[in-house]
């Protein structure tokens, strides 16, 4: 079954068109590097999956719903489209717990979570002591706290230092290897190349590109290649 598809959505600010008759699908159990310069129409694209922008034709389905149709959606996907959704005031703890509580999840994945992004020595502090990358952890947990089987994130690499990086690779590729599928934007070609499964190239909110990453082919240049 296909995880996510979109089809033929186009999306205009004005007379700009982000989004521009876009179609692709992304395959199960896998993990899918959605690529393209800045402006490409990247986050307006995800924004659109997750039900925050409706588009001005065509349709976004996550296992052939729209999200908004999803019965128990945090259930089922995991969302980190930015790092600042955070009050500065709460503990990681109390933030994780706000948002359990408010999705009717088992507060007993609180802890969990804090484990699985090795947070569990900075749940108890503010946030507003949390340095970026800090905030990129807390907020793949928050993800993470419905126990889903897709997660769709939007540079989740920012802000994280080269030891963060390398331990977001091995946490995606154990994620996907586990039967979870990941929708994952990104400009850091190399790290993607390590981990992606899948890419989809967008460029001027159109497909350039989707397909199988070729074992022995060069993501730079597959990527310069269809964007220039």
């Amino acid at each position: 079954m296909t995880v996510i598809r979109v089809e033929h959505v186009s999306k205009s600010y004005g007379k700009v068109a982000a989004v521009d008759d876009l179609s692709f699908e992304t395959p199960p159990g896998a993990v899918t590097a959605f690529l393209g310069p800045n402006g490409a129409g990247k986050t307006t694209t995800l924004r659109m999956i997750l039900g925050l922008v409706t588009p001005d034709s065509g349709r976004a389905t996550v296992g052939g719903r729209p999200y908004r149709d999803l019965d128990q959606p945090l259930r089922q996907v995991g969302a980190v489209l930015e790092a600042t959704g955070f009050h500065p005031g709460l503990t990681a703890q109390a933030h994780l717990r706000a948002v359990a509580v408010a999705a009717g999840l088992d507060e007993a994945r609180v802890g969990q979570v804090l484990e699985l992004v090795d947070l569990a020595q900075a749940g108890p502090r503010r946030v507003r002591g949390f340095s970026l990358g800090m905030r990129q952890r807390l907020a793949l947990a928050t993800a993470l706290l419905g126990e889903p089987g897709l997660l769709v994130l939007d540079e989740p690499a920012n802000g994280l230092d080269p030891a963060g990086i390398r331990w977001l690779r091995g946490f995606l590729r154990a994620y996907a290897m586990d039967g979870n599928s990941v929708l994952l934007s990104s400009h850091v070609l190399v790290e993607v190349e390590q981990i992606a499964d899948h890419v989809v190239i967008v460029a001027a909110g159109r497909l350039r590109w989707s397909g199988p990453l070729r074992t022995g082919a060069g993501l730079e240049e597959l990527y310069l290649e269809v964007t220039g």
